[in-house]
């Protein structure tokens, strides 16, 4: 059953595209797009150099990809304070699982496949950094023990060997103006978290504050 509180499509988009065949995507990648440039094709230096290490040692956020083996994909948030992701070396990150859902997708995944994307983000920077490679998961009690945080070890670490590792170009922060105050949404133009979530769910709404009392109880007892 569709949601009838979607509303109409922006801008009169069709609601069944036209979409290309194999023959056709190939023609659009390889005769319709500009080449790259040869600096664009360069820039993967598949190592973690000074400029790459600061960056991510400055950066208090990234996103993680996954996939599992029938190449499902999963894209999942991962924050704490600036550097809380470690270089181990020129071509291994330490990323720790601090708590969360316990969904556990990533963790999932990376067991049958172990493949990850990540893209770190420094707020008020318009320019990221991409890694890619393999990760393995490990309890090592010294990496633990390094990588605690406000006095609590993550219940395991994620061992991330990368394969390639490039700066990329600030056209979609300029775009988007993600960090323009100006471009700020006033958060009360959408409802809470519980009160989506729970209409979703089809809860009882009367439950709405208690759910939002449990949410934030979690974020001050279970954040590391």
């Amino acid at each position: 059953m569709p949601d009838t509180n979607v509303g109409p499509l922006a801008g009169g988009l069709p609601s069944d595209p036209e979409l290309l065949d194999e023959a056709g995507a190939r023609h659009l990648v390889e005769a319709v797009y500009p080449q790259p440039s040869p600096g664009v094709l360069a820039k993967d230096i598949g190592r973690i150099d000074r400029h790459i290490r600061r960056f991510i040692e400055m950066s208090p956020f990234c996103c993680l990809a996954t996939s599992d083996k029938q190449g499902r994909l999963d894209v999942t948030p991962r924050g704490d304070k600036p550097g809380f992701v470690k270089v181990l070396d020129e071509k291994t990150l330490v990323l720790p699982d601090r708590p969360g859902n316990n969904r556990l997708d990533s963790l999932r995944n990376i067991l049958s496949h172990p493949e990850v994307g990540m893209l770190f983000l420094i707020p008020g920077f318009e320019e990221t950094v991409r890694i890619n490679g393999t990760a393995r998961l490990s309890v090592d009690s010294r990496l633990l023990a390094a990588m605690a945080a406000e006095g609590k070890n993550p219940r395991s670490v994620m061992v991330i060997k990368v394969r390639e590792a490039y700066l990329h170009c600030a056209k979609a922060f300029r775009r988007s103006r993600l960090w323009d105050p100006a471009a700020q949404v006033e958060r009360s133009l959408l409802p809470s978290l519980s009160v989506m979530i729970g209409e979703q769910l089809k809860l009882p709404p009367e439950q709405n504050a208690e759910r939002e009392q449990r949410l934030e109880e979690a974020y001050r007892k279970t954040m590391w």
